[in-house]
């Protein structure tokens, strides 16, 4: 079976020699989707390369689902699943790196084509990136649920459970990974405007005893 994470490697080195950035998604989400954009405008411009990995907002609301309006709810119960479980057959049965191209043909489709998280989109974007569509066979139920619970949870134990996705975890000065959720921006930064908040991400986010800068949302997601 096919190594199905990068945190098995060095947090600070990468194969390509550049500084590793582990990426968790999930994607239903258009927030993540466009923090996802971002980082990969950063990596043309920083000497970063992310590595991808998936988590699940239906798995870390599933204790929750009470104190949740009844719109999301019902969203979780319907879109969250199906997605995530084709998601993890592919990384288990052909190699995370299969990861960035089908969620970059899966958040193409969901979120700027408009096709939502739909078997539709998910068949299209297997079909895109040269996965077989047998992949949509674990779209009810599939046999990697416990793998795609330990990496949700090798996500979210980074940050703690009052956040959602995306998260981020990149090497400390001290060897210890240093993770945060988001951030939450749109539209996505280009070019330098791109290193300027990634620069300034990681240094509040290597802060010690720092946690959180937040303003109230007054824009939907820009896709472009």
């Amino acid at each position: 079976m096919p190594e199905n994470s990068a945190s098995s490697a060095n947090p600070a080195s990468s194969a390509s020699g550049k500084t590793p950035v582990d990426f968790w998604f999930d994607p239903l989400c258009p927030w993540a989707w466009m923090t996802s954009r971002w980082v990969l405008e950063v990596e043309k411009v920083r000497d970063i390369k992310v590595r991808w990995h998936l988590m699940s907002l239906a798995v870390l609301n599933e204790d929750k689902l009470d104190d949740l309006p009844e719109e999301y709810r019902e969203m979780l119960a319907t879109h969250a699943w199906g997605p995530v479980r084709v998601v993890i057959a592919a990384q288990q049965e052909h190699g995370a790196e299969v990861l960035g191209d089908l969620y970059t043909a899966l958040g193409t489709r969901i979120h700027n084509q408009g096709e939502g998280p739909t078997k539709e989109a998910v068949a299209g974007a297997l079909k895109e990136v040269g996965l077989p569509g047998s992949l949509l066979d674990h779209w009810d139920a599939t046999p990697y649920e416990a793998e795609l619970r330990a990496s949700h949870n090798e996500g979210i134990d980074k940050v703690g459970q009052e956040v959602g996705t995306p998260v981020i975890a990149v090497p400390g000065a001290d060897g210890e990974q240093v993770a945060f959720f988001g951030p939450v921006v749109t539209p996505t930064p280009k070019g330098e405007a791109a290193a300027r908040l990634w620069d300034g991400t990681l240094l509040v986010a290597s802060t010690p005893g720092f946690y959180e800068i937040k303003r109230t949302r007054t824009q939907d997601p820009i896709f472009d």
